[in-house]
């Protein structure tokens, strides 16, 4: 073969694979689209207990300032700073001399007016029998008597007098009113005080029981005044409310239930929100006053539509679900959701009914009219965290 001849079958065999090439990649061109399988749930109507949070600042059932009542200084100081203690337990010593001087004093008075008590009884005996035998005038006993009458009010004056000595003398140990916790104690031993002092000696807080106060907007407000608890007045729907439940700083849920007991009657007008008081026991002493919690509402929701958060997306503050026609073509619903959630849920309150069925991942990338294929899951597996 010579070389000529060699080089026109060479060109005819590009030919020839050009020619292939292309029909490979024009049958690849007509062939169908593959349609992609995505895991779908059926809706039907789901109970649940559905949680709102709302920050809370715990104080103590009473947190009362002990002041002190007279003037002196801090001789002894027999508690520390977050102790425990008890109705009359002593708490500040106070040397103030004078009102141990002012209850000798008052001692004193006293039994000088009762010497002339005696004395202005022995004269109102002698002169009686005289003025019955008319030695002397009536006049002269009445006299005696008032002199006896006088003696006893002077009595009573001294006696009164020693029993306010002796309160002032008690002002001067100053003890707790009530069973609690001292709080922080700013002064020390040789501080100058008085009732005018403008820090109080320390607080003690009772704390057996403690409120929890929290505030929700007024919009929560009107939603809670419509609800469909119990009662007709706000004051009965607050009574007939579940018991909540309290989280601590650290995430932990509080052992005790409390109940909302009382609501503001006024809107705070920055805010435009309503303070909440519910009520926890403390047995334990467990919680302080001033700690920062969390009140948890709980709220029954029976045969809701609940669909799982990650088979939503958000686009423009609005909240969208996917849901797959007869025909297995996908399909935005705007939906409208509760405030409050179920864990990793919303309850859906409008655009989804029961029988539609959504496709449960890869939503936010799904366009309307894409066909898929569905891989319909069970209701007890989508919803094995839900409580």
């Amino acid at each position: 073969m010579n070389k000529q001849s060699f080089l026109s079958i060479f060109a005819a065999s590009v030919i020839i694979a050009s020619c292939g090439n292309k029909n490979d990649k024009s049958a690849q061109a007509g062939a169908a689209p593959q349609v992609k399988e995505y895991k779908t749930l059926t809706l039907q109507p789901e109970s649940a207990t559905l949680y709102s949070d709302y920050p809370a600042s715990i104080q103590g059932q009473q947190n009362i300032e002990i002041r002190p009542r007279v003037e002196g200084y801090i001789d002894k100081i027999f508690v520390d700073e977050g102790a425990v203690v008890k109705v009359g337990q002593p708490l500040f010593k106070i040397s103030a001399p004078e009102y141990e001087q002012q209850v000798r004093t008052a001692s004193a008075s006293i039994k000088s007016a009762q010497a002339e008590v005696s004395a202005a009884k022995l004269a109102v005996n002698k002169v009686r029998p005289l003025v019955e035998k008319g030695i002397i005038s009536k006049y002269d006993l009445e006299s005696a008597q008032y002199t006896y009458e006088s003696a006893m009010a002077t009595l009573a004056q001294a006696n009164a007098a020693l029993v306010n000595a002796k309160t002032n003398l008690g002002y001067t140990t100053v003890t707790s009113p009530v069973n609690g916790v001292v709080g922080s104690i700013p002064f020390r031993l040789g501080s100058l005080v008085s009732s005018n002092t403008a820090d109080p000696l320390t607080t003690v807080s009772s704390i057996g029981n403690v409120y929890a106060y929290f505030a929700i907007n007024e919009k929560k407000l009107l939603d809670f005044t419509e609800s469909k608890t119990p009662g007709t007045t706000l004051a009965q729907k607050i009574q007939n409310m579940p018991a909540v439940s309290l989280v601590l700083s650290d995430g932990t849920p509080y052992s005790e239930k409390g109940r909302v007991e009382t609501v503001n009657g006024l809107i705070n007008t920055e805010t435009g929100s309503v303070t909440f008081r519910a009520r926890f026991a403390n047995p334990k002493s467990i919680i302080r006053s001033g700690s920062s919690t969390t009140v948890r509402i709980p709220n029954e929701v029976k045969g809701g539509l609940i669909i799982p958060q990650s088979a939503t997306y958000e686009l423009q503050d609005k909240i969208f679900a996917v849901t797959v026609g007869k025909d297995g073509k996908t399909k935005s619903a705007n939906i409208t959701i509760l405030d409050n959630s179920a864990g990793n849920y919303y309850v859906v309150t409008s655009g989804l009914q029961a029988g539609d069925q959504i496709v449960l991942e890869g939503v936010a990338t799904l366009k309307d009219g894409t066909e898929i294929k569905s891989q319909n899951q069970s209701s007890e597996k989508v919803y094995a965290d839900l409580k």
